[in-house]
């Protein structure tokens, strides 16, 4: 089967979590929205009345007639099928809980350059952007941080990763997590990174992987921006 990912073209956004993973998985799949008219076909299954479980927004990933939204969700069918989650029932919960605070810290990410509405342009709402960013870096990059250095110290198996003694698609989401913050709060990084060791150990793993190396090399890989989730604006990082 070859999987049709649906995502942004100009952007990693959430759609990078899963690009990540059939990367290192070694799946074939087409990124739609990056082929001719590839944009159109992903928002007709937004809109078509004939889409009887159309997805709120992208990602979503077409595999034969499933459509999968969400980006935990579709990580969630992809690991159990591809290796990329544990064998058991209580392994694959606890990665795709992993997941979930993953993406809840995206998601506080994208808040800091619109606090207020996703509609309002940043400049519409820079003096806010500020404060909250001050507290993004303050007080909550150190929560979610810490917590995956703990799980870090605390997995059983005694490994470099999040869950169990294999990499899983947690692994490249935290992977990809850093890689973000580095890009978009370079400063602030630089001192959390010194913290938080064993979490730094685990991007530094992920990105010499050869599948994963390869794709950033490559022109698959759409490069960071100011369009994106993760954004450089030096004024907010300290």
């Amino acid at each position: 089967m070859v999987y049709e990912l649906h995502y942004w073209p100009t952007i990693q956004g959430r759609g990078e979590f899963v690009r990540l993973a059939l990367e290192e998985a070694g799946i074939r799949y087409i990124d739609v929205a990056r082929t001719d008219d590839g944009e159109d076909v992903m928002l007709t299954y937004l809109d078509d009345a004939h889409v009887t479980r159309p997805p709120f927004a992208p990602p979503f990933l077409k595999a034969g007639k499933l459509i999968i939204a969400q980006t935990a969700n579709i990580l969630l069918f992809l690991g159990e099928r591809h290796g990329l989650a544990p064998a058991t029932t209580s392994g694959r919960l606890w990665t795709h809980q992993l997941q979930l605070t993953i993406a809840d810290l995206v998601g506080e990410v994208h808040d800091t350059h619109h606090p207020i509405a996703s509609s309002l342009y940043y400049e519409d709402q820079k003096r806010e952007a500020k404060r909250r960013a001050h507290y993004l870096i303050k007080e909550r990059l150190p929560k979610y941080l810490g917590y995956f250095e703990r799980v870090l110290e605390r997995n059983p198996r005694g490994s470099n990763f999040l869950v169990g003694a294999t990499l899983t698609y947690a692994d490249l989401s935290a992977y990809q997590l850093i890689a973000g913050l580095a890009y978009a709060f370079p400063k602030a990084m630089a001192r959390l990174g010194k913290r938080h060791p064993n979490l730094m150990r685990l991007h530094a793993g992920v990105a010499v992987r050869p599948r994963i190396a390869a794709y950033v090399a490559s022109e698959r890989r759409i490069a960071h921006n100011e369009d994106d989730i993760f954004r450089l604006y030096p004024e907010l990082d300290e």
